[in-house]
């Protein structure tokens, strides 16, 4: 895993560490620093320091199945907990974070639906909300949310469809009450409503839309206001930006090109 550091003209690179194999999804809060490895699957942390990551003794977890699968890793706002989608066995699994930096032992919930994907929590921590691929069945693309409280992770609306497909990664509003999700084969990004109680309707299937039917919508994320949206369209090799309503629907700002087609993810500022 590479650290880079962040100057008015570019980046710098300052370390480079050993994460584990095939690391495939990285969280960080307050400089503490885990990595998603699926060679070996499992989590591994570290603390984030001037030279880069430096590793933390016994903050290495393994999931809860060599068949895992897992897609992203993520903290909850609060710091308290560590969430892993595991696409292979159906599961959502957390860990407790110790304040030495240490996990917890493994807490594994069923996915509402198949191939649990990406996440995100609302602004407060009450709330997360989950992409479901559903084994890349056509149309059968549905998210679902889940409470959490006192460490524990519980369904509230489960596999509600948004009738695309192959749906991957969630961001939500600044304001907790919209989820925006991209659905990686269609060219679709759909928005879901989310109620003061954690439950999800559907507001807008395809919110947005860079081809209808044109796979290649990936990673996205949302300015720290919460103005604009952006998402990559890896197989065209272009970048997509949406300004958000204060009603959450989206209207196209442009698309840009000049991404490399081996690009994964992204992040807004």
């Amino acid at each position: 895993m590479s650290v880079f550091a962040v100057h008015e003209g570019g980046l710098d690179l300052i370390g480079r560490t050993p994460t584990g194999a095939a690391p495939k999804s990285i969280a960080e809060r307050g400089g503490l620093v885990f990595v998603l490895n699926t060679g070996k699957p499992g989590v591994n942390g570290f603390r984030l320091g001037e030279r880069g990551l430096e590793p933390i003794a016994g903050a290495e977890q393994a999931l809860s199945a060599e068949n895992a699968d897992p897609a992203q890793v993520g903290f909850t706002p609060d710091g308290s907990l560590l969430v892993v989608t595991e696409r292979g066995t159906d599961s959502i699994v957390s860990f407790a974070v110790m304040a030495d930096g240490r996990l917890g032992d493994i807490k594994v919930v069923p996915s509402s639906g198949p191939t649990p994907y990406g996440f995100a929590f609302t602004p407060d921590g009450s709330t997360l909300v989950v992409t479901e691929a559903f084994r890349a069945e056509k149309g059968a693309a549905a998210a679902s949310s889940y409470q959490i409280s006192m460490g524990e992770i519980s369904p509230v609306t489960r596999s509600l469809g948004d009738g695309r497909s192959e749906i991957c990664w969630a961001v939500v509003t600044p304001d907790g009450r919209s989820v925006f999700t991209t659905n990686f084969a269609d060219g679709a990004i759909s928005r879901f409503a989310i109620g003061t109680d954690g439950s999800l309707t559907l507001a807008d299937a395809t919110a947005g839309l860079t081809e209808d039917g044109r796979p290649g919508l990936r990673d996205e994320d949302l300015s720290a206001d919460g103005r604009f949206l952006y998402a990559i369209d890896a197989d065209a090799g272009r970048i997509y930006g949406w300004t958000v309503a204060g009603d959450g629907s989206l209207s196209l700002l442009g698309d840009w090109e000049g991404v490399p087609r081996s690009v994964a993810g992204l992040a807004a500022s």
